[in-house]
């Protein structure tokens, strides 16, 4: 052990001399804890105003403040709308539902035996639409019991349901029902080329056949606002622009839809949009503050989330610089002639923290009285207009790889590097700097363990010396 031959405390001189070489390893270290939160606080930031930039994309779609609901007087109608329907009252009476076609075969004792013939090794069954498509089935012998009908005919794709109906025990009876309601997907021929027994079982067209029409294929028949309609559907999407019309059943006389302003869906976004912004501000707010030492933390105004620290990016030109950019948005380019601010939609900003504050009635109203003003307010033309559209355009900049927070961010990490490097040199510096001292302090040590030595010999051999002239 250092130290034991010499009787000396070199390890504690070796120790000291270690913490003073590392003290130059503290101003380093304290840099790379600032420029650790500085990144940090990008990643905040980042973070808010991407959480804003989902809120404000909302605002950019003018459908938004377009949509609009669907009620209507009877059960037996009932209706949804898109951005291009137009409110109003419309009277609607249904006087036909559509149906889809179905034919039934003949009766059979089972489904199991064969329906064709059975020394014919193959044949093809053709089903033909009244919309002019047409599907051919290759079948074997296996497949002409009812059953076998039943899964090729569904396994085709082919415009119709197969179904094997019991009537009875012992009674059987294939259904063939077309996929789509409508006189255009009705059924016109059932053909079997290759097997006639098999087509006088299951054959169909104009002038008979096995299969039998049971349910005849209709449109359905309507009237909006005293106009008559035909559709082939029970859903009816074009009597009206932007609405759709689902017929349950057949009125009585007309009934009223009613389609009004939906402004639920774009108040919500309006208000999730201002609670986003001033989250952004707490966030930058709490990022750039500034606390003296002698601050009194215990401050009853002081958020719970305020620790009461210096905040990492104070004095941040880019926090500055996204503010600014921000900011100006906010006062940006209107697309309405009629709105030209925020505060005519309520809202405004508070001049001592720079938060947004919502009066709920005064947007309520904006809305409901004029939707196309508040969608120009904010969405404008979708490129140069628009509060929304503004901000969108400044997010994506602050944004970007390439933009002031990218350039930030990438800036920090650079320096965080180039410490990291300095930190490990002279962290190499100092530790090859103490093997040196190691290995003086060692030879030391064993210098004086040798001095120690020869000189208590000396001592002895005087002493020695000594005594024997008394002697003599």
């Amino acid at each position: 052990m250092l130290g034991v031959g010499s009787g000396l405390d070199l390890s504690g001189m070796l120790d000291k001399l270690e913490s003073t070489e590392k003290a130059a390893l503290t101003p380093i270290t304290q840099q790379q804890q600032s420029w650790t939160a500085k990144i940090s606080g990008y990643g905040q930031l980042k973070s808010s105003l991407e959480q804003f930039q989902t809120a404000n994309a909302k605002l950019t779609d003018s459908a938004l403040f377009q949509a609009t609901t669907a009620t209507s007087s009877s059960s037996a109608i009932s209706a949804t709308t898109t951005e291009d329907a137009q409110a109003g009252q419309y009277s609607v009476s249904v006087s036909q539902l559509a149906q889809a076609q179905t034919l039934t075969s003949g009766i059979a004792s089972d489904t199991k035996s064969q329906q064709g013939d059975s020394t014919v090794d193959s044949r093809t069954l053709t089903v033909k639409l009244a919309n002019g498509s047409h599907k051919d089935i290759k079948l074997t012998a296996a497949q002409t019991s009812l059953s076998g009908l039943q899964d090729a005919i569904n396994g085709a794709d082919a415009g119709v349901t197969a179904s094997v109906v019991k009537v009875a025990d012992g009674s059987y009876r294939l259904s063939l029902t077309a996929s789509e309601t409508g006189t255009a997907n009705a059924i016109s021929s059932v053909s079997v080329a290759g097997d006639d027994k098999l087509e006088n079982v299951i054959g169909y067209s104009s002038d008979g056949g096995g299969l039998t029409e049971s349910v005849a294929a209709q449109n359905a028949k309507l009237t909006v606002n005293d106009i008559e309609v035909e559709s082939g559907s029970n859903t009816v999407s074009d009597a009206l622009a932007g609405v759709t019309l689902d017929l349950n059943a057949v009125t009585s006389g007309n009934q009223t839809v009613t389609v009004a302003t939906d402004t639920d869906g774009a108040e919500q976004a309006v208000s999730d949009w201002v609670d986003s912004y001033n989250a952004l501000v707490d966030t930058s707010t709490a990022l750039t503050k500034f606390t003296s030492d002698d601050a009194d933390t215990t401050d009853s105004t002081q958020s719970s989330s305020d620790d009461g620290s210096t905040g990492p990016l104070i004095g941040d030109a880019t926090v500055r610089s996204v503010q600014r950019q921000l900011q100006s948005a906010l006062n940006g380019n209107s697309g309405s002639d009629k709105l030209q601010s925020l505060a005519q939609v309520g809202i405004t900003t508070d001049p001592q923290t720079g938060k947004l504050k919502l009066d709920k009635d005064a947007l309520h109203t904006a809305i409901a009285d004029s939707a196309q003003d508040v969608s120009d307010l904010f969405a404008g033309d979708g490129k140069t207009t628009g509060t929304a559209t503004g901000m969108a355009s400044q997010l994506t900049s602050a944004l970007s790889e390439n933009g002031s927070l990218g350039n930030a961010e990438s800036s920090a990490n650079s320096r965080l590097s180039s410490l990291q490097e300095r930190y490990s040199e002279q962290s190499q510096r100092i530790s090859n700097t103490m093997e040196r001292y190691k290995k003086q302090f060692t030879q030391l040590d064993s210098v004086i363990s040798q001095l120690n030595s020869t000189s208590s010999f000396l001592t002895q051999q005087f002493s020695s010396s000594t005594q024997s002239s008394g002697q003599s």
